[in-house]
Order: structure tokens, then C-alpha cells, then sequence
């Protein structure tokens, strides 16, 4: 039974961490804390059910058109309602969010109503493996997967290439940013573009996990904030961490405790975390003097 806890509370853990990443991309480059990432990733997704259900769209090319979508969505939020806000602070763009999420969750509502939907994604949520005893269904092992495989490539993206680079010395200081030549307002058009990408693919992994309707982000995305909060809200192995401790610590207490109380933990991490070590886990934590 242990066994099994941990790997599917990975699986949980590793959606988790993707939304506390997409989170964490945003927060590094602006400090803005994005509450409509959520909502954005469940649009997605019911973007990426229409392709399949209703125009036949092979998933390959739906999870490119998904992409664009998010990226689409994601460029429209930060070009129209960010950058046009006037004199923004840190809390006024955070309750712009908020004021999105709620945008977003009244059209899901409107458009596809209140109906639980089975998500069509290529990997079967009833057949399992079988490794060394330990029974681990495919769509928790592929979920893994394609979650490790994601990280990894934004580690990598962020660490080598010139935009990552780039991405890093905005989220350091902007002025010296532009005064090298970056130009940091399309760098934060793409930072709401990658961080949107990055919610689908949670969304999508959310929606073949559990059910497809608007609400399905609400709990998820408390629980990606409670990882970033954990691991670290400028460290994206941070993230990644909190996210896999979460998941493997809430299923432990819901298959040894309480069903009941199994959200409880996320909250209660939260408020531990910010007690004891504010910046979390992996990140630094920078003391401003004025």
C-alpha cells in the first residue's frame, strides 16, 4: 500500500509542481503572482477537448494547436490588461489576476456548462504496469514522464540557451537589462507564453487524471501555489520539489489518516513553510535595504 501511495501521489505531486513552475516562470521575471493560471490551463484543455471530440483532430496535432491557443491567450492577458494598467503595483497586478480567473471561469461556465467530461487522452487511466511487484497504472507513469521530461527541458532552456539567459537577467534587474539591449517587454510576453504552455500541459495531465469541468483547477492550483510556496517561489527545482513532496505527503496522510482532511495538508504546509523558512526550500532569501 506504501508503494502504491507514494507513486500516485508523484504522479499528483509532478501536476503540482508543472503549475507551481508556470507560477514560479511568472514570479521570477515580475513578482507578479499569476491566480488566473489556473483557469487559463482549464480553458486550454477544453480547447484541446473540442479538437478531439468534436473536429477528429489526431492528439499530436491537437497538442500543437493547444499551444498556440495557450500562447494566444496568454500574450492577448498580458498585452491588453497588464501592460495597459496605469501606475501597476505588485498588488494591483495580482488582483488583475484574480479579476481574469474570474473572467475565465464565468465564459467556461457559459460555454460548456456544469457537466463532468471524460478528458480523450492517448494513455489509459484503467490499465497498469506491473514493476517488480509494484502496480503503477499508465497514466500515473506516463504522467511522470512526460512531467520529468518537461522540467528537464526548461532546466536546460533556462541554463544554456540565450533567451533563458535573458529571461534570468530581466528577472534580475531590469534597467541593466535594457541597457544591454534586451528587450524586456517581449521577454515578458513570452515569460506569460512559456508559463501558458506549461499550465496546458498540467491542465490536460489534470483533466486524463481526474474529470474534465471549469472547476477543475481550483484545488490544483492552491496546491501548485502551497509547492512554490514549499520548494521556493524563485527556484524552479524548488518547484519541482515541492510539488513531488506534496503529493507523496497529502496521499500518505489520506491513505494512514483521513480522507477528509487530505486538502487540509496543502495549507497547513504553507503556513509551516512561511514560519519556519519564508523563502522555501531551495531559494535564497534577499534581505532590500531602503
Amino acid at each position: 500500500m506504501f508503494g502504491q501511495l507514494v507513486v500516485s501521489g508523484l504522479a499528483v505531486g509532478a501536476c503540482y509542481a508543472m503549475l507551481a513552475i508556470a507560477m514560479v516562470i511568472i514570479y521570477k521575471t515580475s513578482e507578479v503572482l499569476n491566480f488566473a493560471q489556473g483557469e487559463m490551463a482549464m480553458i486550454s484543455t477544453f480547447i484541446a477537448f473540442m479538437f478531439i471530440e468534436m473536429y477528429q483532430i489526431p492528439f499530436h496535432y491537437t497538442l500543437a494547436l493547444t499551444f498556440l491557443f495557450a500562447i494566444l491567450l496568454a500574450v492577448f492577458f498580458e498585452l491588453v490588461f497588464l501592460r495597459q494598467a496605469k501606475d501597476p503595483t505588485v498588488l494591483g497586478l495580482i488582483i488583475i489576476t484574480l479579476g481574469f480567473e474570474m473572467v475565465l471561469m464565468g465564459f467556461a461556465g457559459w460555454k460548456w456548462g456544469p457537466d463532468q467530461r471524460a478528458f480523450p487522452f492517448p494513455v489509459s487511466n484503467i490499465e497498469a504496469y506491473n514493476v517488480s511487484g509494484l502496480i503503477i497504472s499508465k497514466i500515473n507513469f506516463w504522467t511522470l514522464i512526460v512531467s520529468l521530461i518537461l522540467m528537464l527541458i526548461l532546466f536546460l532552456f533556462f541554463r544554456y540557451t540565450k533567451l533563458g539567459i535573458a529571461m534570468r537577467a530581466t528577472q534580475q534587474n531590469q534597467l541593466a537589462a535594457r541597457v544591454m539591449g534586451i528587450r524586456t517587454k517581449w521577454i515578458f510576453s513570452f515569460t506569460w507564453a512559456l508559463s501558458s504552455m506549461v499550465g496546458a500541459v498540467a491542465g490536460m495531465l489534470i483533466a486524463a487524471l481526474g474529470v474534465l469541468d471549469p472547476p477543475m483547477m481550483m484545488d490544483p492550483l492552491l496546491k501548485g501555489f502551497a509547492s512554490g510556496v514549499l520548494g521556493g517561489m524563485t527556484s524552479l527545482p524548488g518547484a519541482a520539489l515541492g510539488g513531488a513532496m506534496l503529493g507523496i505527503i497529502e496521499n500518505l496522510f489520506g491513505g494512514y489518516v483521513s480522507l477528509s482532511f487530505k486538502s487540509v495538508v496543502a495549507f497547513a504546509i504553507i503556513v509551516l513553510m512561511l514560519c519556519v523558512k519564508p523563502s522555501g526550500l531551495l531559494a535564497k532569501h534577499y534581505v532590500k535595504k531602503v
